[in-house]
């Protein structure tokens, strides 16, 4: 894959890239997560071999990635106060709702968390079940355990 054509690839799924990347990390930790992101996409670029669409290829590498990121983000955090993770926190606040949403999905075990924002993308079950290894089956019942954690906690939040 030329550079010409991984510049257009990124820059039509430039937002699935910056979803995952909200999806996995906080703050600050969301440019350095895209950052990462794109340098794992443009290392596994020549390896593209067209067997799935350029889509899929994107969801696998970004969410390959972001898991392994997020492994290694616990190391991190020790090192962060809570004092400066808050104050980021703060600061990139927008929309209550979606940051809300966000919020409950970092509650999300990572899998789990890959899983929903695979379905939220519009994934079928079987793309996600092909892009983790797991069965369909597997993929349906995560995922409704997953929303109804998500739903708990978005409604007790807004205190409904």
């Amino acid at each position: 894959m030329g550079d010409e054509r991984f510049q257009t690839l990124v820059r039509e799924h430039v937002g699935v890239l910056h979803r995952i990347a909200r999806a996995f990390a906080v703050g600050a930790d969301q440019h350095d997560l895209l950052q990462e992101l794109l340098l794992a996409l443009w290392r596994a670029a020549p390896s593209f071999r067209g067997d799935s669409t350029e889509k899929t290829f994107i969801f696998r590498v970004a969410h390959n990635r972001a898991l392994s990121w997020r492994r290694s983000e616990v190391r991190r955090r020790h090192r962060q106060s809570e004092y400066e993770r808050l104050q980021v926190e703060e600061l990139a606040s927008e929309d209550p709702l979606i940051e809300q949403l966000y919020a409950a999905i970092h509650t999300l075990e990572s899998v789990d968390r890959s899983l929903m924002l695979l379905s939220l993308e519009g994934q079928s079950y079987a793309e996600i079940a092909a892009l983790h290894g797991i069965s369909e089956t597997n993929v349906g019942a995560r995922l409704t355990r997953a929303r109804r954690k998500l739903t708990q906690l978005m409604e007790n939040d807004n205190g409904l």
